[in-house]
């Protein structure tokens, strides 16, 4: 399991070297997600997990209120959310999510990223169901007998719970994202270090050093092209 957190892990250090991308990325993501309902986080499940994983970037307050005010004023920009499934070197598997205004130049951009470092795109299905759906949530200065006490009062379903990086990690159904966090606030634990509804990979791959710098060299790639806001893969 630890190298599920991992997983996370590197994609919060990736994203962190670059904040001003993160920021933007997460204020599309914001306004995209208040468009869908109303831009309320109580009554938009989908804005709430958004604002959720902002807190734990650090994204600031007005990057957060200018989305949520672009959402509520007249405009019109529509974005769809797509995604892509391809291979890296040695078996390597990687999904995209991404949001787009163009898709014609998403689905070419992508392309691109895979084939120019050594892998290529695949079809709708290909990856993905080697992959689980998951809400990952770490929390800080506590145990897990003492999380583990929490969720079991409030009869909260969990697929398991373990102690990595000197924190501990709830791992759950996409579904129990905000069962888990609302038992744990009513506990009295506000902060989460991470709050993220992720694609986990079935089974990882290990590279040689070389399949590995040219798969970093892919992920960068994908990761820095606009349109993409996810990227995951089943490399330890």
């Amino acid at each position: 399991m630890g190298r599920k957190w991992n997983n996370i892990k590197e994609k919060k250090a990736s994203n962190d070297a670059s904040t001003s991308r993160v920021y933007a990325k997460f204020g599309l993501e914001i306004y995209v997600a208040a468009r869908k309902g109303e831009p309320d986080p109580e009554s938009n499940r989908a804005l709430k997990v958004v604002l959720e994983r902002a807190k734990t970037y650090n994204v600031p307050k007005a990057i957060i209120d200018r989305a949520i005010n672009k959402a509520k004023g007249s405009s019109d920009e529509i974005y769809e959310e797509l995604r892509y499934e391809g291979f890296g070197p040695n078996g390597s598997m990687v999904i995209v999510d991404t949001l787009t205004n163009n898709v014609n130049r998403t689905a070419s951009s992508v392309r691109a990223a895979f084939s120019k470092n050594g892998g290529n795109m695949g079809v709708t299905g290909s990856v993905a169901y080697m992959f689980d759906a998951t809400a990952a949530i770490g929390i800080e200065n506590k145990s897990v007998d003492e999380i583990m006490e929490i969720l079991m009062e409030a009869d909260v379903d969990v697929r398991d719970l373990l102690e990595e990086e000197d924190m501990v990690m709830v791992y759950a159904e996409p579904e129990a994202f905000h069962a888990v966090q609302e038992c744990l606030k009513a506990a009295g634990i506000t902060e989460f270090t991470v709050a993220e509804l992720t694609m986990i990979a079935q089974n990882n791959v290990t590279l040689s050093e070389e399949g590995q710098a040219q798969f970093d060299k892919m992920v960068d790639a994908l990761e820095d092209l606009e349109d993409v806001q996810q990227v995951y893969h089943n490399v330890e």
